[in-house]
This record gives structure tokens, sequence and C-alpha cells, in this order.
């Protein structure tokens, strides 16, 4: 069993004559992802290496039955490319795009209420079922099929989480990484309630960031609601308060969102936090040769 994707799951790519598009779409394809369609405004009847291109999503969906979209489209024009991807009834959005604007993230948020469609991200690398389906552009090569679920606001060290599970022989069950803008689709504790609740997933490494509460409310989620053992790691403890760290979302301002008080939360909802982005593997496996 896996969550979100999977060997059925087929993608089509939002932007696919980009040369981003069009690289992380052959990669996926590669992986064995069933990449059957890409949308381009102005670019339908064309094709990318034998993937048929669409003017729009609607008719993309209705010529190859996609179920899901990877978007690599600019900033300025990545909110539509979302919202025409929820209206043509898809039931998973990946939105890779980085840099798109606070506010128009706003108003797809509010545009996808009551709608079916699943939005994970923006300025997020994606989702991937280890041998079976990635939808991003995190290196399929590290990953290996096993039982430990990954969500993380972090890219980088999703891989670096991901590496040391394969070395381990752990593998992973599904991998999410959520994004780190201030706005996201799909956060923590949705995706939690989802490992929670796959047979195929039997421990969650999560990697959190300063800023924000996210973090607090996936501890407050474990402690009420998870039978499986969380291990997590948070990045930028050394931050200084008022400064931007990477992401838009990893500010700490007005004395919350700070590292102590997400490890605290943790801590609380016995969460064993590792130590360093090195020990996050070696911190999962002996939470499960205790058997907790």
């Amino acid at each position: 069993m896996s969550i979100l994707v999977d060997k059925t799951t087929r993608v089509l790519t939002q932007g696919i004559t980009g040369a981003t598009g069009q690289f992380h779409t052959h990669a996926c394809r590669e992986y064995g992802t069933q990449m059957v369609a890409g949308v381009t405004p102005g670019k339908g009847g064309t094709d990318f290496e034998g993937i048929p291109i669409f003017d729009t999503v609607n008719q993309a969906v209705a010529a190859t039955g996609a179920t899901a979209s990877v978007i690599y489209v600019p900033p300025p024009f990545a909110a539509d490319a979302i919202m025409e991807a929820a209206d043509a009834g898809l039931a998973l959005v990946v939105c890779i795009t980085e840099g798109i604007p606070t506010l128009d993230m706003v108003r797809v948020k509010r545009y996808l209420d009551g709608r079916s469609t699943r939005l994970i991200g923006p300025n997020c690398p994606g989702v991937i079922t280890p041998e079976q389906c990635k939808i991003g552009i995190m290196p399929g090569y590290i990953h290996k099929a096993g039982r430990i679920g990954v969500v993380s606001r972090s890219g980088t060290l999703t891989y670096e989480a991901v590496h040391q599970l394969t070395q381990l022989g752990l593998g992973q069950s599904t991998c999410v990484g959520i994004g780190g803008d201030p706005i996201i689709g799909t956060g923590f504790v949705d995706v939690l309630r989802l490992f929670q609740a796959d047979s195929g997933t039997e421990g969650v490494i999560l990697i959190g960031e300063i800023g924000g509460s996210s973090e607090e409310q996936a501890a407050e989620f474990v402690q009420q609601h998870m039978t499986k053992p969380v291990v997590a790691f948070i990045a930028g403890q050394t931050a200084p308060p008022g400064k931007r760290m990477g992401h838009a979302g990893a500010i700490i301002s007005g004395g919350r969102g700070t590292a102590a008080d997400k490890i605290k939360a943790f801590a609380a909802a016995n969460i064993r936090v590792a130590q360093s982005p090195a020990e996050l593997g070696s911190t999962m496996a002996a939470v499960l040769a205790e058997g907790h």
C-alpha cells in the first residue's frame, strides 16, 4: 500500500515546453512514472519525446485520463495553472514552482476550498513512492522501497534523510516534500494522517523548519492520533530572530516559531528529535529497535 501516488498514477506536466519541465518530465518517465501528457497554451498538437502536448488541462485529461499534474510554470502564471488543474478535476496537483506571490496563493487556497483536488507545494521537491511513481525533482536513485514515511519542509534535508534510510536498509514508503512557503496546500498534519492509515508505513521522519506553527500542530496531532513512531529534526536552530532563513516561511517573528519552541512541542508529544541531520536515519533505526 502507498499514499498519494503509485504505479497507476497518470501524470501530465504543465509547462512541459520549458527546459525545466522537459528535463524533469524525462527523468520521471525514466524512473517509471506514467507521464501521459503535457500542457502549454499554443503548443497543442505537438509532442515532447512522444508525449502529446495540449493547449489546456481539460483537453489533456479528456484525451489521456491523467489523474495528477506537476507544475513547472513560471511564478507569475503558476497560481492560474494550479486552479486550471483543479478545475479539470485532477485528484493531485504537485507545484514545484518557487517564488509564487503570497497573495496569489491566498487566492489559490480560497479556490481549492471545497474541491477534491489535493495540492502539494508550491516551492517543493514533489512526492515519490519509491520504485512506483516519482512526481517532481528529487533524485530517484537514492530512494528505495521500504517502510518509513518522510514528510519535510526542506527538499535538501529530505534527500539526506532518504539516503540514510536507504543505506540502513529501511527504505521509504512514500516521501512528501510539502514546501517551505508561508501558504501551501498539504501540510504536516494532512500527511501524518495518511501515514497513520497506511499499512505500508511503520514509522515517520518529519523534517521541519523555524517559522510558523505547523510543527507544533503536527506534534499535537502525533500525541493525540498516531500510534506509529515519529522522528523529527528542526532546521534553522542557529538562526537569529527576525532573519529570513532560506524558505519564505522560515522566519521567526513575535517570539514565535523558534526551533526551541518546536523541539519542546515534539518532546511533549514523545517525538524523538535527532540532534543533527546526519542522525535522522540512525535515530529512526534506534526507535524501531526499541519497539516504540
